[in-house]
């Protein structure tokens, strides 16, 4: 369950919030970089890679939801002054993300260069 979130102020910079708003910045990045891929993918009639344009979307929308139920759940350890970085986290959406623009930018400069031998 939720707790309560408190009332006072203990970090002037506010840095969870910064935080929270980074991870779901993140996020959205992610699920609109998978949604163009997916579009790409189905115009291009490449229906495999447009089904992983779909799971990367949904796999934003879950580091969406994520964020969210984490922002609350950040204050407990920045009042203990416990770090609230989870490396296995940012590991994954930046792999996933350099994986999924790289095969975003393989499949353009594919469509390319198909167009320019032609």
């Amino acid at each position: 369950s939720r707790r309560d979130r408190p009332t006072e102020r203990f970090d002037v910079g506010l840095q969870h919030e910064r935080t929270a708003l980074a991870w779901e910045r993140t996020a959205i990045s992610t699920m609109v970089a998978g949604e163009f891929l997916a579009r790409y993918a189905a115009e291009a009639s490449h229906p495999g890679w447009a089904v992983v344009g779909l799971l990367q979307v949904a796999g934003g929308g879950a580091v969406l939801v994520w964020a969210g139920w984490h922002y609350d759940e950040l204050h407990g350890p920045l009042r203990r002054g416990a770090p609230v970085v989870h490396p296995s986290a940012a590991r994954f959406v930046g792999l996933s993300t350099v994986l999924f623009s790289g095969v975003a930018f393989a499949l353009a400069l594919a469509d390319v260069l198909a167009d320019l031998g032609t």
